[in-house]
């Protein structure tokens, strides 16, 4: 428990007037103690930061009670006033984490530990550490929803006052902001939070631009002040005549949104300008589709233009209904009707209403701001690289959501340009690992699929269908990718353990040698000394090229004390490999080779074994490490589809490149991509990177194109 704090007035005249600010703020919601407690923080955080300045010269004190003021704007509870006023103790003074426990309690030190940073830890990079001090906050916020309102409150701050930073740190600091901060706002549902960030990182990146369109709002809000006010005296006065209690207010755009719009709709600034935004204040559900039937009423409706999100919300709790109207003056309507508790969920998201939650089932916009931040926690403990985890979050975060049903009438919500595949992960990782293909209302489609919100979908599964690393090329959900990159991951692991053992036992056989002969200690020795938990790892670092089967071979047949056995199979055997192993195989981009040619294999580390054709133009240059070649050779049964190349000469004239692609087509055969490599008056040269089964259905191909009249000659390239 913490201890009593000193029993002095937080009306004292000796407080600085921005503490007292502070606690007037304080007074409309909290009790006289709870306030007295976020002043003996004040008093300890200014006795930590004493001679601690900010780069604009002011006392550093002032930037958390500032971060305060601003989380007291949403009524938070005293403990997160007193995390914020502390939040930078930890990080950048001498005060103790056990002082902090004693004197202001474990929850509060804990809402500190969640928004402090790494700092004190080495990275190779700036990214890396920023990325693992969001992995950080991450978790401290999927066991308390305060941090990231702490975190958010603390950003917005800095970027408030980021005129005192140099311009490479404001550009840096912007960007990060409007990529994560931003958009984790709108996540939760904060719109003012979203929009004063957005238009700060804007000021900050393209002050010239943020300069023209501020000026141009300024001046039309001027020029646009009669019309607003009549279109808004019309609609009230028609909802009175409705007898429906509503409010009527305008709404200004800012500089972002028109910035935003003006990129995405290829518009003029004078075309963005021509819109008049309304928002309606309504009692009740019922009154809000009312209302709308009045708007519809007195101005029609633009065709196409009407969103219920009362019925289907935004992901982060929004509800309202959205609709455009043909406006008096040749200009666009925008009206947003809700209640007033959606008007504060919209404004404020998850913050909405917190001081009177206490005790209380959360909001809709805190319960599923906690199930977003669950998924998180849940992705987080299945992804390996911090960066990869960002990058995840930020395809999580985007703006913009498709509403999808599922066959017994759910509703999921998922990022703009989702895929069936996508659709199939976020009802569950089982379901999306055996999808082979879906039905969108009631029609089958590819898993590539892009989808539209009102979709009714249906994933069809069998129990041998797994990922492919293809699909990564075309998820946009962080849960899909990190679910097909595990899978691949592990599939990889399992992969080179048993490509790894073949090897190795290989280089043994020709040493006459058996782990068998090996005392279970002296393995177990030998693993630790190369810094091995288990034998399967040292396995797979054999197939992935991190270590030489020979080498490992002679260090086992130390091991193994004199003890020999019979050889079993002839020296020099090669391996086979049928396509199966893409975990631990690769084909060289060099030569492309397919089933039927002669190749050998390179052991690059990290990679794997790395296939090459023996007339590969690298050959040569790859043989002179010797350690690293393998002997293979293709198995008898060969599966899956390799990438070749073949340079065409044709005729230039109009209609080649559709002749040419026809003729394979015919083959049934895929074509990747195409290109001209050479093209003059007469002839051209087209480069066609295609996906064939072998050596024989590549041959087939050609015959093909041959025959085309077009043609002059067909080559595999590299020959």
């Amino acid at each position: 428990m913490p201890v009593a704090v000193p029993a002095r007035t937080f009306q004292d005249s000796e407080l600085p007037e921005y503490v007292r600010a502070l606690t007037r703020r304080l007074e409309d919601y909290l009790p006289p103690e709870q306030i007295e407690r976020v002043v003996a923080a004040f008093r300890r955080g200014a006795e930590a930061h004493a001679g601690q300045t900010r780069v604009s010269g002011e006392p550093y004190i002032t930037h958390p009670v500032a971060v305060a003021e601003i989380l007291a704007d949403l009524r938070l509870d005293a403990e997160t006033m007193i995390a914020a006023i502390l939040h930078d103790a930890l990080e950048d003074t001498s005060y103790a984490r056990e002082a902090m426990v004693a004197e202001f309690g474990a929850s509060v030190t804990e809402l500190v530990e969640g928004v402090t940073k790494l700092d004190k830890m080495h990275f190779a990079s700036r990214q890396e550490a920023q990325a693992e001090s969001f992995r950080k906050m991450l978790m401290a916020m999927a066991r308390d929803l305060r941090v990231i309102l702490i975190k958010l409150a603390d950003r917005l701050h800095n970027m408030r006052t980021l005129t005192a930073k140099d311009p490479d740190s404001r550009r840096r600091i912007a960007r990060e902001t409007l990529e994560i901060y931003a958009p984790i706002a709108q996540r939760l549902g904060m719109s003012m939070f979203k929009s004063e960030l957005q238009d700060l990182c804007f000021r900050a990146l393209y002050p010239d631009r943020y300069r023209v369109i501020a000026e141009r709002i300024r001046a039309s809000h001027g020029n646009r002040r009669e019309a607003m006010g009549r279109i808004e005296a019309a609609l009230a006065a028609r909802l009175a005549e409705e007898g429906i209690p509503a409010r009527v207010v305008s709404r200004i755009k800012t500089p972002w949104s028109i910035y935003s719009k003006m990129r995405a709709e290829h518009k003029t600034l004078s075309g963005i300008m021509d819109v008049y935004g309304f928002r309606v204040i309504t009692g009740s559900v019922a009154h809000c589709y009312q209302a709308l039937g009045a708007a519809h009423g007195l101005y029609k409706p633009v065709d196409g233009r009407f969103r219920d999100f009362i019925a289907i919300p935004k992901a982060n709790g929004y509800q309202s209904l959205h609709t455009v109207l043909f406006g008096p003056f040749n200009a666009p309507i925008e009206v947003q009707i809700r209640t007033g508790d959606m008007d504060a969920v919209a404004v404020h998201g998850v913050a909405a209403h917190w001081a009177y939650k206490t005790g209380a089932a959360p909001s809709g916009a805190q319960a599923r701001a906690h199930e977003w931040i669950a998924g998180l926690a849940d992705r987080e403990a299945g992804t390996a690289s911090p960066l990869e985890l960002i990058e995840n979050v930020k395809v999580d975060l985007f703006p913009d959501e498709v509403y999808l049903f599922t066959p017994r009438g759910a509703i999921l919500a998922l990022p703009r340009n989702a895929t069936a595949l996508d659709f199939a992960y976020a009802v569950h990782t089982d379901i999306g690992d055996h999808a082979v293909t879906a039905r969108v209302d009631g029609r089958f489609a590819p898993l590539r699929t892009r989808l539209v919100s009102g979709q009714t979908l249906e994933i069809v599964t069998a129990p041998s269908a797994q990922p492919k690393p293809q699909w990564l090329e075309f998820v946009v959900s962080g849960r899909a990718r990190t679910a097909i990159r595990n899978f691949l991951k592990h599939l990889q692991h399992e992969d080179a353990v048993e490509f790894g053992h073949r090897m190795l036992d290989r280089e043994l056989v020709e040493r006459a040698v058996s782990l068998d002969t090996i005392a279970p200690a002296a393995l177990e020795a030998m693993l630790a000394e190369m810094r091995y938990k288990r034998l399967e790892e040292l396995l797979a670092d054999i197939a992935l090229g991190n270590r030489i089967a020979g080498t490992v071979a002679d260090r086992f047949k130390t091991l193994s004390g004199g003890a020999v056995r019979a050889p079993q199979a002839a020296q020099h055997e090669r391996l086979t490999i049928n396509g199966s192993e893409r975990g631990v195989l690769s084909f060289g981009n060099c030569c492309h080779p397919l089933p039927g040619d002669a190749i050998f294999g390179y052991l690059s580390a990290g990679k794997g074994i790395v296939v090459h054709r023996v007339e590969c133009p690298n050959a040569a240059e790859l043989r002179k490490q010797s350690e690293r070649l393998l002997e293979i050779d293709w198995d008898r049964s060969v599966h899956g589809d390799y990438r070749v190349e073949l340079r065409i000469e044709v005729q230039n004239r109009p209609g080649v490149l559709a002749t040419v692609a026809a003729a394979i087509a015919e083959t049934g055969t895929n074509i990747e991509n195409v290109e001209y490599s050479e093209r003059d008056i007469a002839t051209a040269t087209l480069l066609f990177a295609l996906e064939v089964r072998s050596r024989t259905h590549l041959a087939d191909v050609m015959r093909r194109v041959r025959r085309a009249g077009v043609v002059s000659g067909v080559y595999r390239h590299p020959v």
